[in-house]
């Protein structure tokens, strides 16, 4: 006798196989999108926005100081002295520096131009001309850090706010780091990734500080002593003679010396103001100084007789003494040719022939 088998059990399952392969199908697409997800958010690098919150920088406003004080006592030791040694006269000082005795004394309060003293420190300058080109000392302002202060804002600068204390720090609108958005994957998004891997970081413009004036360089005068004016002088010989001694700084020679008769013309190489007359400068005889600008002055010496007196505006080639032989062992004028008070050859000078 067959038995036959009830075809429930095979129906039930066939019945159960729609039910399970569902569930499969869906646990695993749930893992697949799981993976996608992962893998997209591991390989996408969006950058995140920054937000500039730089406030702008105040306006740096400089003050160009002034030159520093100078004391009494620093004016007096930038200025030109003068040491009295023995043997010295006012007279011969002031020949040595190119300048009127008679100033000279006045400078230095002096009653007396005959008496000075071996040691005393005379100013050879004027009081309160302590120039460049006489003392050789330049004054600067002093540097100093440039002097900060908060523009008004009407001016049209920000003002630099106070930095945020601690408790600011963690307030509520305080924030500390840029947000971060999340983009879906795509693409697009890809390639953005990859082009700002390979391109260089973003720099951020901000508000820069605005850039100090620098203060003008302080403008040097040039030298007092000196102008081109003062240079051109038109020259003639002081006398008619013969050349009998040459001008010579190794052997101390300060002039020339042109022989001739007693009586002889001597007349003014160029026009200028007589400062001296007299015999008070050893060596010299009766002697005239004629002072032609701040840079250069003139000396006739061993003259017989002097026609013209101190203070006296002269001109050129006009008659100042006459040729003789006074402390000198014969008939002859000596001329010297002074530069800023120092003894230059005449020869230089004076037209040829």
């Amino acid at each position: 006798m067959l038995m036959r088998t009830s075809p429930t059990p095979v129906l039930d399952a066939m019945r159960l196989l729609p039910f399970y392969s569902g569930r499969v199908a869906v646990a695993r697409l749930g893992v697949i999108g799981l993976l996608a997800i992962l893998m997209v958010a591991c390989a996408t690098k969006t950058r995140a926005p920054v937000d500039d919150r730089t406030a702008p920088s105040a306006t740096i406003v400089t003050s160009t100081p002034g030159p520093a004080p100078v004391t009494p006592a620093e004016v007096e030791s930038r200025t030109p002295t003068y040491t009295v040694k023995r043997g010295d006269t006012l007279y011969q000082i002031a020949l040595d520096h190119g300048l009127d005795y008679k100033d000279l004394a006045a400078w230095n309060s002096l009653e007396n131009p005959n008496k000075i003293l071996v040691g005393q420190v005379l100013r050879v300058t004027a009081p309160g001309d302590n120039s460049t080109a006489a003392t050789g000392v330049t004054t600067a302002p002093l540097k100093s850090q440039p002097a900060v202060t908060e523009a008004k804002p009407g001016a049209g600068a920000a003002v630099v706010p106070p930095p945020a204390s601690p408790a600011a720090r963690n307030a509520d609108n305080y924030k500390s780091s840029p947000k971060a958005v999340k983009e879906p994957y795509s693409e697009q998004a890809m390639r953005d990734v990859a082009r700002s891997a390979q391109a260089p970081p973003e720099v951020v413009a901000s508000a820069a500080p605005a850039t100090a004036a620098k203060p003008d360089a302080p403008r040097v005068a040039p030298p007092a002593t000196e102008t081109e004016d003062d240079d051109k002088l038109d020259w003639v010989w002081p006398a008619k003679g013969k050349v009998v001694v040459g001008f010579s700084e190794t052997a101390n020679l300060k002039g020339i010396d042109i022989a001739g008769a007693a009586g002889d013309p001597v007349i003014a190489s160029a026009a200028g103001k007589v400062v001296y007359v007299g015999n008070g400068l050893r060596g010299y005889g009766k002697l005239v100084i004629v002072k032609h600008n701040k840079t250069w002055l003139t000396a006739y010496a061993h003259n017989r007789e002097i026609l013209v007196k101190e203070g006296q505006q002269v001109t050129k080639g006009q008659r100042i003494a006459e040729m003789g032989n006074t402390d000198a062992d014969s008939v002859k004028l000596h001329f010297e040719i002074r530069r800023l008070g120092k003894p230059v050859d005449p020869a230089r000078y004076l037209p040829a022939g």
